[in-house]
């Protein structure tokens, strides 16, 4: 959806093919930093979604088992002042439905739903995608944002694994009038213990906590990737963990579990007139914030290139060659966040503690996420 409205905001005629029956998506929160709010507001978004969110006051470390707090960093006014954007959380259909909003004001039929990609063929003029109901259509460029288990992917390059990660993480949403009042804060919280860690954080204008329990050394047998599971399943695997995380998941109303998967790196994205974006193409474990943003980011840069480059092949080199070493960098740092968050240090409380101070300090943390909040869409060059 970013990458449509990218491209029509610059004249770019877009067609939009999404498998499901409806434009939907799955009820949980997401971390928009300041870089993806930059991006938003390039795409004329910004403020709408600013309306249905809740800009953080501040992210925090607590330790899994006393609960003990180490401040991450400030954000709210302070990050307006310092990046020009806030830290945001949202609810993930809250953004969809912004974007796709968006997409329909500018072209009021550039979305089709119920067309699954099955195939596509290219010729030295354009691409055909062939759909799961026998229909073909054409185009000057095909942009394959189908996600981490892309189709146009395997099309272009042929198949090649889903890596498991050995983690499974468990997803709930819990209404925020069911929790005491301590929890109702504007922050990003974190806990950190030895082989795992929980993130929560409120969304929909603080109406729910969401809430997501990570660990390590799980088994999975296979696709499909996700599964209902039960509260007490959740609350069982973190047992030892603090009587907050207990409280919360005591008020879940149900749970789901995902295996984390990733894909290995490509050497190239593009193919003739064809290019993949997000997770298709750098799929990433969600311990650096960024899996959503690096995906708007992603669509601004193809827009801007296209824009920019009149021969289709050069404009996606272009693109390729702007975002592959960010996006993997941003891979391999959500990658290296797993043994911090999961640390065996963090077993016990005199190493835990000397381990966060180190590795949370204000130039380590400067070192980690400076660059990322930093970046501009609209200035980078392409």
């Amino acid at each position: 959806m970013a990458t449509a409205i990218a491209l029509l905001q610059r004249g770019f005629d877009v067609e939009v093919f999404e498998q499901a029956s409806e434009i939907r998506e799955f009820g949980a929160g997401i971390q928009i930093s300041p870089n993806g709010n930059r991006a938003l507001d390039s795409l004329g978004v910004f403020k709408a979604l600013y309306e249905l969110a809740n800009p953080s006051d501040a992210k925090e470390i607590r330790l899994w088992n006393t609960g003990k707090v180490w401040p991450l960093f400030s954000l709210g006014e302070a990050a307006v002042r310092k990046y020009g954007y806030p830290y945001m959380t949202v609810f993930r259909p809250d953004l969809l439905r912004v974007l796709a909003d968006e997409v329909k004001r500018l072209k009021p039929d550039a979305i089709h739903v119920n067309a699954r990609c099955v195939d596509l063929k290219q010729t030295a003029d354009g691409v055909e995608l062939e759909l799961a109901d026998g229909r073909r259509v054409s185009g000057d460029v095909l942009v394959g944002a189908d996600g981490v288990y892309s189709r146009i992917r395997a099309a272009l390059f042929g198949e090649d694994p889903i890596l498991f990660s050995g983690m499974v993480a468990w997803r709930t949403l819990i209404p925020m009038e069911t929790l005491p009042e301590k929890f109702r804060r504007s922050v990003a919280v974190n806990w950190v213990g030895p082989g795992g860690h929980i993130v929560h954080y409120p969304i929909h204008n603080g109406t729910y906590m969401n809430f997501v329990g990570t660990l390590e050394n799980c088994t999975w047998d296979g696709p499909p990737w996700s599964a209902t599971a039960e509260a007490q399943e959740c609350i069982s695997a973190f047992s030892e963990w603090h009587d907050d995380i207990h409280t919360m998941l005591q008020n879940a109303p149900s749970v789901t579990k995902w295996a984390m998967c990733t894909r290995p790196f490509l050497p190239t994205w593009v193919s003739g007139r064809a290019v993949l974006l997000g997770d298709a193409c750098h799929a990433t474990l969600p311990f650096l914030a960024q899996g959503a943003v690096h995906t708007i980011e992603d669509g601004v840069i193809l827009a801007r290139c296209l824009e920019t480059y009149s021969d289709s092949g050069e404009a996606l080199k272009r693109f390729e060659a702007a975002r592959q070493p960010r996006t993997y960098a941003m891979v391999k740092g959500s990658s290296d966040n797993t043994l911090r968050f999961h640390n065996p240090a963090l077993a016990n409380v005199d190493t835990a503690e000397e381990f966060i101070s180190r590795e949370w300090q204000s130039d380590a943390i400067a070192q980690r996420y400076e660059w990322l909040f930093t970046y501009d869409v609209d200035r980078v060059p392409v």
